[in-house]
């Protein structure tokens, strides 16, 4: 070992032998024989990676098969390793992972979606707990100053919006069904996330109640956002809206 040679030197060298497939650098930090154990643990850490991806991702896995998922998930470990001490805070990137990557893109291009979809699932699941606003709350407002009322999305609030039916994709692809059924690939959607309780639940935005997420989203008034669900949608009922986002805990009670 060089005298040159750091802490930080060694645990980047060891970190990038035990996510990759090459142990020669490790010549340059450690003795011969040091190194032989490193296959075993490379093993067993990309086994885990692998593991979590599964826990996290079980539509994609089913969609292109536990085989391919495998090679899939092995390159993404290579490629990106974790950021944080957690498993359950990995594979955030795994769906922008699967745009670039040709072959799973060739099998399946809806694939990324409904990756999208599932790591929305997660990550409202596990985000951050805060009291979700009800409709008695409107009632201390006066009614002239509703539309100038803006509406926080709750924490654990997500939205997914797709060329592809990833809700339905999605649905047909659960354990209970044995037997997929055809679904019309040319329908795109968008999917509200939303956690209350302790339950995660999905919902098929229509183009206006989507249009009035985005606007919220954006920081705009209530006002606002219910004109921008109107241009998006003609018949766009905003008491329906509010009080099925209500029921679904979708805003925060600031």
């Amino acid at each position: 070992m060089s005298r040159d040679t750091t802490l930080a030197d060694i645990q980047r060298i060891f970190r990038d032998a035990v996510l990759g497939a090459d142990d020669a650098p490790l010549s340059a930090v450690l003795e011969p024989g040091q190194d032989a154990g490193i296959a075993v643990y490379r093993t067993t850490v990309q086994k885990s990676l692998v593991k979590a991806l599964v826990t996290t991702f079980p539509v994609v896995q089913r969609i292109i098969g536990p085989k391919a998922f495998n090679d899939l998930a092995q390159r993404f470990v290579v490629t990106a390793p974790p950021r944080a001490a957690h498993l359950s805070a990995y594979g955030a990137d795994f769906a922008n992972f699967i745009v670039g990557d040709s072959d799973a893109t060739a099998r399946a291009p809806y694939l990324s979606g409904v990756a999208r979809l599932e790591w929305a699932r997660a990550d409202s699941y596990f985000a951050a707990d805060a009291a979700s606003l009800e409709s008695t709350r409107l009632a201390n407002f006066a009614p002239d100053s509703l539309e100038g009322l803006i509406l926080h999305l709750h924490p654990a609030t997500r939205l997914i919006v797709s060329r592809f039916p990833i809700l339905r994709i999605w649905e047909v692809n659960q354990p209970e069904v044995a037997d997929v059924p055809r679904v019309e690939m040319s329908e795109a959607e968008t999917v509200l996330v939303t956690r209350p309780g302790a339950q995660v639940v999905m919902r098929k935005l229509t183009p206006g109640d989507a249009a009035f997420i985005v606007a919220l989203m954006s920081g705009e008034t209530l006002g606002e956002a219910a004109e921008a669900a109107l241009a998006a949608q003609s018949d766009f009922n905003l008491q329906a809206a509010l009080e099925a986002h209500f029921v679904n805990a979708t805003f925060q009670d600031a």
